[in-house]
């Protein structure tokens, strides 16, 4: 898993507005009832687990419809897939304990890398609160990863790639954004110092391509499927009434 995350570091130390590369280049019970969960039943929205696979899944584990998502922190798409849809899923298909959620990460570069270990490491409760402030504030914090200079991006690279993804995340100043969500700077070095949950992250990337043959972000998983040309919620939500019929 080393060489993996190698290659994705070395190859994108910056990102810029087009981090996705998903091919839509911008394509962008029976039915699940809405609402909350009712009184006296589970309330499947705050039921989250660490997946054996590595994600992070919310809802019913035993839900009929078990829909996948890999993407990437620092993919526009997906940010944009988690406005118009989480919401939603949250409550019309989770909470019914119909269709369970998985989130799995789909990285694409350096940056994607720190963020995405700094939501992970703080386990399933808080995970899907981080993810939603990344993708909500992606702008802001992807910033300060856009102005690192030739000569900070030559000395990020010349060092041990044990030790790159926790200087990059300092260089572009990750460290006061997480501090406002909980996360102190002793748990943000330990985070980034992790080398387990890095070689996990290089493993969901491997099972995105490999196993699922995604070759880019946002991409979607229902019932073990892989959700060819859906991209966008416009297009999964069919998917997913269709899969609860």
């Amino acid at each position: 898993m080393r060489k993996v995350f190698g290659r994705v570091l070395a190859a994108a130390l910056l990102i810029t507005a087009a981090s996705c590369d998903n091919a839509s280049n911008g394509k962008e019970a029976a039915a699940a009832g809405g609402g909350a969960a009712k009184a006296g039943k589970t309330n499947w929205v705050e039921v989250t687990a660490r997946t054996p696979e590595g994600g992070f899944l919310m809802g019913n584990p035993n839900a009929k419809v078990k829909l996948i998502e890999f993407a990437s922190l620092t993919c526009p798409h997906c940010k944009d897939f988690h406005a118009a849809a989480m919401d939603t899923i949250k409550t019309k298909y989770v909470a019914s304990g119909n269709v369970s959620f998985e989130f799995r990460n789909f990285v694409l570069n350096g940056p994607d890398y720190a963020v995405s270990i700094l939501a992970r490491c703080q386990g399933p409760g808080p995970f899907f609160g981080l993810l939603g402030a990344f993708f909500k504030d992606q702008s802001l914090w992807i910033e300060p990863f856009t102005t690192l200079s030739p000569a900070d991006q030559a000395r990020l690279q010349a060092l041990p790639q044990d030790k790159q993804i926790a200087a990059l995340a300092e260089a572009g100043k990750l460290d006061g954004y997480v501090r406002t969500r909980g996360i102190p700077r002793a748990k943000f070095d330990a985070c980034l110092a992790n080398k387990a949950e890095i070689d996990t992250i290089a493993k969901l990337r491997t099972q995105a391509t490999e196993t699922y043959k995604l070759t880019g972000t946002p991409g979607f998983i229902i019932n073990g499927k892989t959700q060819e040309g859906v991209f966008d919620w416009r297009s999964l939500e069919p998917k997913l009434q269709a899969a609860l019929q």
